[in-house]
């Protein structure tokens, strides 16, 4: 496998011949971009030459506009949905070529992702079209090949008119790969692996494989799955004969029991590998691994959501597919990282709105014990956009679906698929028609876990369509002050056979949200809009409904628990001590709001969280009181002003985990002590911060991988002379790399910045920013060197090899 790699960094270079019987590589380096039309571009011999280099995967909609410094443009056709970006059309081109010794095998080519409207072409000659910009999809480009000679794949994407109500980015930001096969091999997204018994004495593991004869003659085959625990130890063995016609097909039906298995759960993510062996005519012609867990699920309205027999509430965030200051680009460590965060944020569950994530995200999800709902659409027959995937719904749904399922299917994190987001047919009989035509397909292909879709405008009028879903996913439930139980009691008695969850609510209705799911064993979970912060409905988290293009330069959304660089939020906070016990944090509503209202508010747009700041630096308020607020799972919580106490206040349901302090604003130290039983269990302090000294630097990782894909994050700190971050720096900061590494992107979460995210520099924002640095092929020390004019630098060193 590793020349194959190394062949594809040459430009032009050979895919080499190889006896492996497994022979897919990564197609991700050396692509020409040129961002525009340009006529006959899908022609080997057109000169690209001039083009840009580039490896992917790529988005041209997080670059700076030509002749800025910045991405962003206050005319841009995607306007607040988009976060004001440039989408357009653009190409892509590769030349490679193919050993004589490969014919005769199967050339198969994958994306993972293009968005969106992918014409391909191999060697001047159309192979696909896939409008969806979501989905992966692969193409046989055997027939269009020449072995022996150059190659050229050629890919048009055409990202144009408002067709998203987010931010999408544009381009191949997926990866691509290329896989080489016998004529007799497993279908891609063929193997269906199942345990359909899981306990902790026993598992029955069913394999279902689909191979494909391609030749002109029958072919006997032999078919040996092995089953190996995450040790490298087999633990079953099955083998399979059969003899399948000329250019058919069989599909294998495999079952073995495996005893005392270690089963996947949140806590425990162990993964099994599923490595099958394919022969024709004894000869061994694939080799293909799958990853699986063993697990088992089940749903009830008298328990709930229930994982591995043992009772489990969803505790869920929802979030769009970019990932920050590197736009949608898919790399394998920002999709880690995500979970990462949110793992550590107390989330177990991730609603994907709205539409299907990279396959390296859901591998995340696997490892590191992350609940997954994966859902298809936003819309169906009627668009929320003029250009969006209504165009494309009658032609491609039934791909589209059967793209997400089977590529899907083996991941254990996946407890649901979602068959769409606010449909605006859902009302309608026609909708309900509708919905039951994909939840019937969707359950032919695979009839092991429950479907969903998320509804809003609830009421009985939609019993219909909730009547055709095994799950009703509820947006923006509504009730009293309390929360929302008032809308699942009176629906649990007029449809008490319902299991229900909040697939959306608002960060401000966090507290009766919360409860509803505990107090109710058929509210199974709750997804907060959102979990992470993102690029598009610009300001929905601050000025909110309706929006304008006046909103600009706001940007991100400002609704994320989880800021865009991956850094909590206070709300993050305030669910801590909903989800954890023992959790205190402090925040201050500052005495002039952060930002200035929208006058035209309207009352149901909440997707803000409170105006309050983890800062105690408000020169010229001194013995002005100040409202401040402590969030705590602790029985009681204390507040110290100076080593001075403020007084006790008693914490939990009763208060929404909730205590206000009234405090005259002094210089100095703000604390907040939290008791169980009287004895004290966790601290939290703010402090007045001087003028910033010093810049920290400190990556997430200092050893990487060199190969051109790994990522380190680096957090840039300003602080003052006692080593305290000043929240109201914003000093400009420069980078500067040495060695083998480049950087992937900056940020700093300030929801109104227009500042690029690929220059070396960046403002702070609340005393912070953001490096990303990639690796490239080559093994080394990478060093990131920070300055800022009266700073002293900081430099951070990350071995790449």
């Amino acid at each position: 496998m590793s020349r194959f790699l190394l062949a594809c960094v040459i430009c032009c270079a050979f895919l080499p011949a190889s006896s492996q019987p497994n022979n897919k590589i990564l197609f991700d380096n050396n692509w020409r971009f040129y961002l525009g039309g340009n006529q006959h571009a899908e022609i080997p011999g057109f000169d690209d030459s001039k083009w840009r280099k580039i490896d992917l995967p790529h988005d041209w909609s997080i670059e700076d506009l030509p002749g800025t410094n910045s991405p962003f443009n206050p005319k841009a056709i995607s306007q607040v949905s988009g976060g004001f970006t440039t989408g357009g059309t653009a190409w892509y081109r590769k030349t490679f070529m193919v050993n004589a010794a490969d014919k005769g095998k199967r050339i198969i080519i994958q994306f993972d992702g293009v968005y969106m409207n992918a014409d391909v072409w191999v060697n001047g000659e159309h192979v696909g079209n896939h409008p969806y910009g979501y989905t992966s999809f692969w193409c046989d480009i055997t027939s269009h090949l020449h072995a022996g000679q150059k190659n050229v794949i050629a890919v048009e994407v055409k990202n144009e008119g408002q067709n998203s109500r987010w931010y999408s980015g544009s381009g191949i930001y997926r990866h691509v790969w290329l896989q080489m096969v016998q004529p007799v091999h497993i279908q891609p997204w063929g193997q269906f692996i199942t345990t359909p018994k899981a306990n902790a004495n026993e598992a029955i593991v069913h394999i279902q494989t689909k191979i494909m004869n391609e030749s002109a003659q029958s072919e006997s085959i032999r078919l040996v799955s092995k089953i190996m625990a995450n040790n490298g130890q087999e633990t079953a063995l099955i083998e399979t004969r059969q003899t399948i016609d000329a250019n058919g097909s069989y599909t294998a039906q495999q079952t073995k029991k495996i005893t005392s298995p270690v089963l996947w759960s949140c806590n425990v993510p162990v993964m099994y590998t599923l490595v099958t062996e394919l022969y024709a005519n004894d000869t061994l012609v694939q080799t293909h691994s799958q990853q699986f867990g063993v697990r088992a699920i089940s749903f009830s309205v008298a328990s709930g959501f229930m994982l591995n027999d043992e009772p489990l509430k969803l505790k869920g965030g929802c979030f769009h597919n970019d990932n920050g200051p590197l736009g949608s680009k898919a790399y394998d460590r920002a999709e880690v990282r995500k979970v990462e965060l949110l793992k550590a944020a107390g989330y177990n569950a991730i609603r994907c709105s709205h539409n299907p994530p990279s396959p390296a995200f859901l591998d995340a999800c696997d490892s590191l014990g992350m609940l997954v709902i994966d859902e298809a659409f936003d819309c169906w027959k009627y668009g929320k956009n003029p250009y969006d995937y209504h165009l494309y719904f009658n032609d491609w749904w039934q791909r589209d679906v059967e793209s997400m399922v089977t590529r899907d299917y083996n991941h254990p994190s996946i407890i649901m698929w979602s068959i769409g987001n606010e449909i605006p047919e859902s009302g309608s009989a026609e909708g309900v028609d509708e919905a039951k035509m994909l939840v019937s397909y969707v359950k032919s292909l695979d009839d092991t876990r429950p479907v969903t879709s998320a509804v809003n405008g609830l009421g009985p009028g939609k019993d219909p369509y909730f009547a055709t879903l095994d799950v009703a996913g509820y947006n923006y439930p509504v009730g009293g002050d309390a929360g929302v139980e008032d809308m699942y009691g009176k629906d649990h008695e007029r449809v008490p056979g319902r299991i229900m969850f909040c697939t959306e609510s608002y960060p401000l209705e966090a507290f009766g949200s919360w409860m509803s799911v505990m107090d109710h064993p058929y509210v199974i979970g709750d997804f907060v809009w959102t979990a992470f912060d993102y690029i598009g409905e610009a300001s929905i988290g601050w000025l909110g409904y309706w929006q304008s293009s006046s909103f600009y330069p706001w940007n991100l959304a400002f609704c994320g628990d989880i800021d865009m660089c991956g850094w909590k939020r206070p709300q993050s906070y305030y669910r801590d001590a909903l989800w954890k016990p023992n959790q205190l944090s402090v925040f201050v509503t500052p005495p002039v709001p952060s930002y200035p209202a929208n006058p035209e508010l309207q009352s149901w747009s909440k997707w803000n969280w409170y105006d309050v700041v983890a800062d105690w630096n408000w020169k010229g308020y001194e013995n002005k009181p100040l409202q401040v607020s402590v969030y705590s799972s602790c029985g009681e919580v204390e507040l110290f002003l100076n080593g001075r106490s403020l007084g006790r206040k008693l914490t939990g349901r009763d208060t929404k985990f909730m205590a206000t302090f009234k405090v005259p604003y002094q210089a100095g130290t703000l604390t907040a002590k939290g008791y169980n039983n009287g004895r004290q269990v966790n601290e939290s302090s703010l402090y007045t911060a001087g003028t910033p000294v010093t810049i920290t630097a400190t990556a997430d990782h200092t050893q990487i991988k060199a190969n051109g894909q790994n990522l380190s994050y680096v957090t840039i700190e300003l602080k003052d002379a006692n080593g305290h971050i000043n929240p109201k720096a914003e000093n400009n900061l420069q980078f500067t790399i040495d060695g083998p590494g480049t950087i992937a992107g900056v940020g700093n979460a300030n929801p109104q910045s227009t500042e690029s995210f690929q220059q070396p520099h960046r403002k702070a924002f609340k005393g912070k920013c953001l490096v990303i640095i990639k690796s490239n092929d080559k093994p080394g020390i990478i060093i990131l060197h920070v300055a800022g004019a009266g700073l002293k630098g900081a430099d951070v060193k990350i071995t790449a090899g």
